[in-house]
Parts: structure tokens; sequence; C-alpha cells
């Protein structure tokens, strides 16, 4: 399996202890492939314990360069490890129910595209083609995780990983699935090879996605073939400019009718969460033109609140990014990555 997994020196270096405290990485489950276990006995086992959320990570930024966005996705899930391991573990979070599985290994294909030039034609190509291949790698472990009826929190890389998180969800469950997305870009482009401006695209195409929702869609950020192809499917957006320009709705009022749509179709859902929505995060498409980070972070609780509401998928945040250098990009987006998570795991802990 295309897994680096966590043992039990996996989350040491992450853990900055103080007498007296106890931090999450000291109570979170790790994912140990040592000895005679596997990956599903492993699962198994930890679900046996009260675990109810499997963390992974996927280190890479080959998915925006060949949508021909800036490099540096591929180091959110350190980012997000440097900081959520050592949050306060207390009554306000059940670490016993949360396991880090470890990370998708994608080592080989990040060295395949470390020279190739999105401009060059045949160089991006042979980008599209390595996220292709990254596609199998995070259906794979993903599958494994939706087969045990748990609930994955999958974070960093690029947007392009939500077409295999929603083929592993869809096969698993044996229907289609649902999707919200908060998020400028619809990522709904054509089919013009994998990158992360077309997971829902393909992901509609091929009959993993019946129902899709976009929250924020900046309405001169996506073309007119990507909204043409929206409407054909019967799929529906509330715009940046329709919430926070022309106030025609508020935050809560989007997210309510993005439930309510999601609520008709009676399927499973995922949750998805873009952080260039966020402005001035250090991300693959910078804005200053986004929402705050409180108001994500009621996004993913708010939409965690509900029952069918099966994944959260964290991408784009990339620390290198950072206009004041990467140390600065590292705690940004770990910081604003770990919020999102505990924000939809208290959500579901509380139900």
């Amino acid at each position: 399996m295309p897994l680096v997994s966590s043992d039990n020196h996996y989350l040491k270096s992450y853990i900055r202890k103080r007498q007296g405290e106890t931090c999450l990485g000291e109570v979170i489950h790790s994912f140990d492939l040592s000895g005679e276990k596997d990956y599903v006995a492993n699962l198994k086992e930890l679900k046996g314990k009260g675990v109810r959320f499997i963390l992974l990570g996927i280190p890479e930024d080959i998915g925006p360069r060949a949508n021909m966005g800036k490099p540096g996705a591929h180091k959110g899930w350190h980012a997000f490890l440097s900081k959520f391991c050592s949050l306060q573990q207390n009554e306000f979070i059940k670490g016993e129910q949360i396991a880090v599985m470890g990370h998708i290994d994608c080592h080989d294909l990040q060295d395949l595209s470390v020279n190739l030039d999105p401009n060059t034609g045949e160089h991006l190509n042979q980008l599209r083609s390595l996220v292709s291949m990254l596609d199998e790698r995070v259906f794979k472990i993903c599958q494994l995780i939706f087969n045990e009826s748990l609930t994955p929190i999958i974070i960093g890389g690029g947007h392009n990983n939500a077409y295999s998180i929603l083929k592993a969800a869809s096969i698993s469950y044996g229907s289609p699935l649902s999707a919200i997305n908060l998020d400028p870009h619809t990522d709904f482009r054509m089919q013009e090879g994998r990158h992360s401006g077309n997971p829902f695209s393909y992901a509609a195409q091929e009959g993993y996605l019946k129902n899709y929702f976009n929250i924020g869609m900046h309405e001169l950020k996506n073309s007119y073939a990507n909204l043409e192809a929206l409407k054909s499917n019967g799929f529906k957006w509330l715009s940046y400019q329709d919430i926070w320009v022309r106030r025609e709705h508020d935050f809560d009022s989007a997210i309510e009718k993005g439930k309510n749509y999601l609520k008709k179709k009676k399927l499973p859902f995922g949750i998805e969460l873009d952080v260039d929505s966020i402005s001035l995060m250090p991300v693959s498409a910078y804005t200053n033109c986004g929402i705050q980070v409180k108001d994500a972070e009621y996004y993913t609780y708010s939409l965690g609140k509900e029952r069918s509401s099966c994944y959260l998928h964290l991408a784009e945040g990339a620390p290198e990014q950072h206009p004041s250098n990467y140390d600065a990009g590292i705690s940004e987006v770990g910081q604003v990555y770990s919020s999102l998570v505990i924000s939809f795991i208290q959500a579901k802990q509380g139900l």
C-alpha cells in the first residue's frame, strides 16, 4: 500500500510538552504496521478502541502545478501536525477518538515533478499524468477507511485529491456522493487531464458525484464553460458576490441553503474546503478578497453537525508562499488547518 504509516516515533518531533499538561499528540492513536497486523486489521483494532476519526496527509503539490498554480502544498501536512499535536487534551476534545494513519507516499512522484515546467506543453502533460498516478494511491487508502465506517480527515496537497476521495467513498458506500465546497473556484473545469481544477467534473462524469453545492465561488474566477457545465449537471452555488458584495444572503443562510440542497438528495456528503477561500492565506492561489478564518471554522462546524457528512477534506495550504518566510507559513497554515479540523471534530463529537 502507498502509505507511510504513523508508528510510535512518527509524532514525537511534533509534540512540545510542558510539565503538568497533556498534548493531543500524546493521546491520539498511531497506525503502527510493525508486526503481523495489516491495514484492515489495524483499522479494525483502532475502531474497537473507540477511534472515530482518521487523519491522513497528502504531501504533494503536483495537482496545483498541473493547474498552473504555485507550488508548496506538499508541506501542508507537516504544517498541520506541527500545530495540532501540541494542542491541549482537555474536556473540550476527546483525543482518544482520533488516530493519525500517516501520509500517502508521494515522494517518488514529487521527485519526478520537480523539474517539470507547466508552461511547456509536454511537461504539463507529464504533470497531469503524475496526478493520475497519485489518484490511484489516494483512492486505495481512502477506500480502506470508508470500508470500516470511519471518518477520514484528509489534509494537505491540492484540491485534485477530492476526486479520489469521492471515488473511494462512492464505491465503498455503493452509491454516488454529494459534496459541498467552500472555494472561490468551483474546480469543475474540463476533463483535459487531471489537476486541481477538475476533481469534481471528473467525479461527476464517472458517476461518483451526484450533487454538488459551492459556497463563495468568485464570479470572475470561473470560466463560462465551467459555469455551463455546472448548470448542465443541475449543480448549485452561491457566489462570493451574492454573500459579501451584494449581501443577498448572509453566510449563515448560505450554509443553510447548501444544507437544504444536500438533505433533499438524501446521500452521504463530503465537506470540501480550499483554504484559498481565506484572505491572506499562503496558498497556491493567493487572495486578499476572501473570508475570515472564523467563518471557515463555522463552515466545518456547522456541516460537521450533519450526520450524513462523511469526511472533511482541506486543501491547498502552501507554507512557502507566505510573504514573510517559510517558518511563518508553516505556523499560519498549521494553525488554520488545526482550527478547521478541531471545529469539525467537536461538531461530530457533540452528536
